[in-house]
């Protein structure tokens, strides 16, 4: 688990003001000991942070909370998660605390079998504790060299032409280059860079926890089954050991629905589940009985939680070295467990691109390619999640078309492109015309020199090269050479960013090196 680096004196400030760029104005300092300051430990920031330290970039991460979540809440890490954490050698270390399930029965919690051949090697969805994937990719973190801090919250900031001065919530300031806000969905670095948040505010809430019931599990089984024929929304699972998680839509609820939808990065920093008032175990049996017309006899829970349906996407990802990740950027329902996944792989393709930027290599608009990319993904998500939020709907029309795409999900075709929109395998950027491949992640191939992904740890650009002539002169200090010809492609070679998208089809040496200029920058003499 991730062990928190104490805290430093502040850097010395400046002797001359600099007019700033946000309305808020605390004062400079001398120097700019960090490259970035994230804030926000959940999911998100520590993955960027990692992805971050790859390459040598001087980060620091503040999280306001002084202790990690204390409740086990479950999440799930999809096909496209899993081949991320792969590629940074992190996934064994996430199956020996996670268990496998089935891709499949995903979309509404349509109850339909993962299509047979899927174009992954992780055709599994990986369920694990929350604590335990926050706490694993903290310590990856720390361990690539990035510094956290709890207990410390951004109150204000100010940007200039040269960065960025953060001021914390006790008054002390810190200095970097750029600052990204995964502070969750009530992100105090959005409101503060006045960036919009545009959406559906929550029509309804839900509640859900971890706790034991006090009935047989072939009763709690058979009643949660025959009440998930007509609410979909409802689930009692067991656990093991008498622990269930109880998942149940609040009704005829009194308190105003709080303007959040459950995410990681907000329930890590102190979002959803502290935006309205904290459920009581009183709470779900009431909800229980309203719903089921018993409460199973529920009793010592282990955590419990509140959340709303709310619906909203950042109007922008970037304003000028201040830039937005994760749930500050997007919140949506729960539906399909697409929220930390989605985060995660914001951090990845954030990463590399910021570095580069940091580090003098990036072309000119590559930063910018951050929002361009990942911001039509997260729409598509939010899209998916509403669609979800009707098809659970009790009304006659959305469940008439909840059983018309029950039958039409029989089809193959159908089922599959649910499956791989929710996985995120079927995300596709556009880098102009080509073969369906670009812009593609590649799957892990089996190699001559071993597993693909194993060859992508350091986070660099990779030639894959099936015929030997070309070369990454210029750029071998940020991409690999890798001469197989025995690859199993359909392709003579492809150029994968360090996040596994292939950003070049070809075998013409001079057309690479115009690929290798567009995404790694100018080559070296």
């Amino acid at each position: 688990m991730g062990v928190a680096v104490a805290g430093s004196a502040s850097p010395p400030r400046h002797s001359r003001r600099t007019p700033p760029v946000t309305s808020h104005s605390p004062r400079h300092t001398d120097a700019d000991p960090y490259d970035v300051i994230i804030a926000g430990c959940g999911p998100t920031g520590a993955t960027l942070a990692a992805e971050l330290r790859l390459h040598g970039v001087r980060v620091l991460v503040l999280e306001k909370e002084t202790e990690p979540v204390s409740f086990v809440r479950i999440v799930g890490l999809h096909i496209r998660s899993l081949e991320l954490m792969a590629m940074r050698g992190l996934l064994d270390r996430m199956r020996e605390h996670g268990r496998r399930r089935p891709a499949g029965g995903f979309f509404a919690a349509i109850a339909k079998p993962a299509p047979a051949g899927l174009d992954t090697a992780h055709a599994y969805l990986l369920g694990i504790p929350q604590p335990v994937v926050v706490g694993l990719l903290e310590e990856h973190a720390i361990q690539q060299g990035a510094q956290v801090r709890r207990g410390r919250a951004v109150a204000a900031f100010a940007q200039d032409s040269h960065g960025v001065t953060v001021e914390l919530a006790d008054g002390q300031q810190l200095r970097a280059r750029y600052l990204v806000g995964c502070d969750g969905g009530r992100s105090t670095v959005r409101k503060r860079l006045g960036v919009g948040f545009p959406g559906e505010p929550s029509r309804a809430e839900t509640l859900m926890g971890e706790m034991e019931v006090g009935v047989s599990q072939e009763e709690a089984t058979a009643k949660a089954a025959e009440i998930h024929e007509t609410d979909s929304t409802f689930s009692l699972r067991p656990f093991g050991g008498g622990v269930y998680r109880v998942v149940v839509p609040v009704v005829h609820h009194a308190t105003a629905v709080p303007d959040v939808a459950v995410g990681p990065d907000a329930l890590h920093a102190g979002g959803n589940e502290r935006a309205g008032r904290p459920p009581t175990l009183d709470d779900f049996k009431q909800q229980l009985r309203a719903v089921a017309g018993t409460d199973f006899g529920v009793h010592s829970p282990r955590w419990m939680s509140r959340f709303g349906d709310a619906t909203r996407l950042a109007e922008r990802y970037r304003v000028g070295r201040v830039l937005l990740a994760g749930d500050a950027a997007h919140i949506h329902p729960p539906a399909g467990g697409q929220g930390l996944n989605l985060g995660v792989q914001d951090a990845f393709n954030l990463g590399w691109k910021l570095a580069a930027q940091i580090r003098g290599r990036a072309p000119d608009t590559l930063l910018d390619t951050y929002q361009t990319e990942r911001r039509p993904v997260a729409e598509a998500v939010l899209d998916n999640t509403r669609a979800q939020r009707e098809l659970t709907s009790t009304e006659p029309g959305p469940q008439a078309v909840r059983r018309l795409l029950t039958e039409l999900m029989d089809i193959d075709e159908v089922n599959r492109r649910l499956i791989e929109k929710i996985t995120a395998i079927d995300i596709r950027y556009d880098f102009g015309a080509g073969p369906d491949l670009l812009g593609r992640r590649l799957r892990d191939l089996d190699l001559a020199q071993g597993r693909l992904y194993d060859l992508l740890h350091r986070g660099r650009g990779l030639l894959l090269d099936r015929t030997a002539g070309l070369s990454v002169d210029g750029w071998s200090d940020r991409v690999d050479h890798l001469t197989d010809p025995t690859a199993p492609l359909d392709v003579p070679c492809v150029l994968m960013r360090p996040d596994g998208y292939v950003a070049w089809i070809g075998d013409e040496q001079q057309d690479l090196d115009d690929h290798l200029a567009r995404w790694f920058g100018e080559p070296v003499s």
